[in-house]
């Protein structure tokens, strides 16, 4: 059966309903519908049953009462759908070409060719079945990634607690949201203090603070606080739901090809009908029997039907989307990835794009006075953050152990959310957190003559004063570098740590030094950007707000020349409109809300789906929910792929018809024969398109067994 009569009714959207799926860090479920679960394949099942039984019978001399009524529930098992969808596209005075099968298959019953009418049933129910597990199979992969909101909620009422449905919340409900738990819905915290990591919402990298008065949005992530939060948006509104909304509205959209092919194929209907008139009239004018002339004029309204045609663009495209789906990339419509294959240059921003939005120590800096080395300053910091959960605590750690320094054991550890944490190191206590206001922490102001909190004009970090030596990472600093073996973006001598973190490290309240951190070059950045270029012939073009030296130790790590920095929103819609003014197709690769107006101008989208803003999510056609870079030119090739296959089935689609058309107008084609070759042709057009789902279809990018990481 013809795919677009499943694809686009009513049977679609309830194949789309949000389930919960493992965290994004981790491959989705494998969540396959099993063929016997649709009714279409049940009813396929039925058909071919009844056919078989009745061959039996038939082919034994049985009279024709034992085998009669098992080819009528043939029939009806295997054409009843497809002859109701048929009469209702009538009444909109719109001809189906699943009808004519129908008509045809009728037609063939009324002059005693029975088994051959039965015959095309069982094989057309049987490609139906096939395309409804296709279209299922999407909606599986889809499914695996749309855990991004939790099912329940704990709403605070004046009885006490109750858990319910985050359906069912409304506008103005009070909800408690425990340490660990993901909120339910944006709202608004009443009280309580926290950290929620909302990388997915807003593409912040690092966890925010949250207090009182401050937004929440549902399916981020609560810290170590609990919160009481009032609901202000309703659920339905929520960011995730539109999401899921986009997602479910992703499986009936057409594609340009299939646009085109629907175009005609009602045009091409009615000159079927109209053919198949001439091939039944025509001969009879000239003596032929009727049933002869009958028997051929079905079989050409079965061989000339284009189901086959129908079929061949969209089990291509619903086939690679449902493939990206299952490796973390969410392609919403199959206009989307049709678009994808046509790509020729790649623009690509930087900062949660190349980068992963996780902090990195990349200087670390003791103050005049403190008598501590970079490593003594390092390994202090690292003591008292060693059961923090917090990222930045992580990355102080994670520093520590990859310079091989002895972390010591800490006691009285404390954590404030929002400023950072202390704890009792050899004695002393040792503080880390932010250099501002520092009452939260116990720590004593440094005063005026320390100059503490000064970001200085050359580079964000706090400066100690004009007796302080210049934070460089050179050899002889004794400074934490980014050689390659380390991955630490390098400020380089002089050049300050544009767009650092920097926390203050602090011993019995009295300032030591300062650590920047700074985010990191995803590992994969390299061999994705190589990969890109070998799909396009030519190198991505890297687009940043970022300032320039920022952005060139990025392309210099990841192999870029043509380098735009310190770049407005608008700015970037001028590089990508300038490429495409050069007849280039632009794919543009971004994760914030500046990257959403260079998103929609570029031909595709892709958006980073962890660290990504929902603006951009909603604008860019595609979503890298994973964040792993290395997806993005793996779905450009299987986008190029579904279109190589759309062309094949096309071709196969087109030499069936034309032959068996000329065998049974230049010929004798037997009905049998016809149907089998009709049928045959459209399963395996299916068949074809259905290679995409396969795993070996996927093909990422190489990736070096040593990757350079910047």
């Amino acid at each position: 059966m013809c795919l677009h009569v499943f694809l686009y009714g009513a049977r679609v959207s309830t194949t789309l309903t949000p389930v919960r799926v493992p965290a994004p860090a981790h491959p989705a479920p494998s969540r396959r519908t099993r063929l016997l679960a649709l009714p279409e394949a049940r009813w396929a099942l039925a058909s071919t049953t009844a056919f078989l039984l009745a061959l039996a019978l038939d082919l034994g001399g049985l009279p024709w009462w034992a085998y009669g009524p098992l080819y009528a529930l043939a029939y009806a098992a295997g054409g009843w759908e497809p002859a109701l969808e048929g009469l209702r596209t009538l009444r909109e005075r719109t001809l189906d070409v699943d009808l004519l099968m129908i008509v045809a298959a009728l037609g063939a019953a009324a002059i005693g060719q029975v088994l051959d009418g039965a015959l095309l049933i069982v094989i057309f129910a049987t490609s139906g079945a096939l395309e409804a597990l296709a279209t299922a199979r999407t909606a599986d992969s889809v499914r695996g990634l749309l855990d991004l909101a939790p099912t329940t909620a704990t709403r605070v009422t004046d009885s006490g607690e109750e858990t319910v449905p985050t359906s069912e919340l409304t506008v103005g409900d009070v909800l408690l949201i425990r340490p660990g738990e993901r909120i339910g819905a944006d709202g608004r915290v009443l009280d309580g203090a926290s950290e929620a990591d909302q990388a997915t919402i807003t593409g912040e990298p690092l966890p925010v603070a949250k207090g009182p008065g401050d937004e929440v949005f549902a399916g981020t992530l609560n810290g170590t606080g609990a919160l009481r939060v009032r609901v202000e948006r309703d659920p339905a509104d929520s960011v995730i739901a539109r999401i899921v909304t986009l997602v479910e509205d992703a499986s009936r959209t057409k594609a340009p090809t299939q646009l085109f092919i629907e175009k005609i194929e009602q045009r091409y209907a009615v000159g079927i009908v109209a053919a198949t008139l001439a091939v039944f009239g025509v001969p009879l004018l000239f003596g032929a029997e009727l049933t002869d002339a009958l028997l051929r004029a079905m079989t050409f309204m079965i061989v000339a039907s284009p189901c086959a045609v129908v079929l061949a663009t969209m089990p291509p495209l619903l086939s690679a989307i449902a493939n990206a789906g299952r490796h973390g990339v969410l392609v919403k419509s199959a206009v989307a990835m049709e678009r994808l294959g046509e790509v020729d240059a790649v623009a690509l921003d930087k900062t949660g794009t190349l980068t992963e939005g996780a902090p990195e120590v990349s200087a670390v800096r003791p103050l005049p006075g403190s008598g501590l080395t970079p490593d003594d300053l390092l390994a202090l910091a690292a003591a008292a953050e060693l059961a923090s959960e917090h990222p930045l605590g992580r990355a102080v750690v994670r520093a520590a152990r990859e310079r091989g320094l002895r972390i010591a054991d800490a006691r009285d550890f404390a954590a404030v959310s929002g400023n950072g944490v202390t704890a009792v190191v050899e004695g002393r206590v040792i503080g880390v957190g932010r250099p501002g206001d520092r009452s939260d922490l116990g720590l004593s102001p440094a005063g005026p003559d320390r100059a503490v909190g000064d970001a200085g004009p050359d580079g964000g970090l706090l400066d100690a004063g004009p007796d302080s030596a210049p934070m460089d990472a050179g050899p002889d600093s004794g400074l934490m570098d980014a050689g390659r073996g380390r991955g630490l973006l390098d400020a380089g001598p002089g050049r300050g740590e544009a767009g650092a973190t920097v926390v203050l490290v602090t011993g019995d309240g009295v300032p030591l030094g300062t650590l920047a951190l700074t985010d990191r070059l995803r590992p994969h950045a390299p061999a994705a950007t190589a990969a890109l270029t070998a799909l396009t012939g030519t190198a991505p073009v890297l687009l940043t707000g970022d300032n320039a030296s920022a952005a060139a130790r990025v392309a210099e790590a990841t192999g870029l020349v043509d380098v735009r920095a310190d770049l407005l929103p608008e700015d970037k819609v001028d590089a990508v409109r300038e490429l495409q003014d050069a007849g280039r197709k632009v794919l543009f690769v971004g994760d914030g809300v500046n990257d959403a107006p260079a998103l929609a101008a570029a031909h595709s989208g892709i958006a980073m789906g962890r660290a990504g803003s929902d603006l951009a999510l909603e604008t860019a056609d595609a979503v890298v929910v994973r964040d792993e870079l290395a997806t993005v030119p793996a779905v450009v090739r299987l986008s190029r792929a579904a279109r190589r296959l759309v062309l094949q089935n096309l071709v196969i689609a087109g030499t069936f018809i034309t032959g068996l058309v000329l065998w049974d107008l230049l010929g004798h084609l037997p009905l049998p024969l016809g149907v089998a070759g009709h049928e045959g042709s459209t399963v395996l057009v299916g068949l074809n398109g259905l290679r995409l789902l396969r795993e070996s279809a996927w093909r990422p990018g190489r990736v070096p067994s040593q990757g350079t990481r910047g």
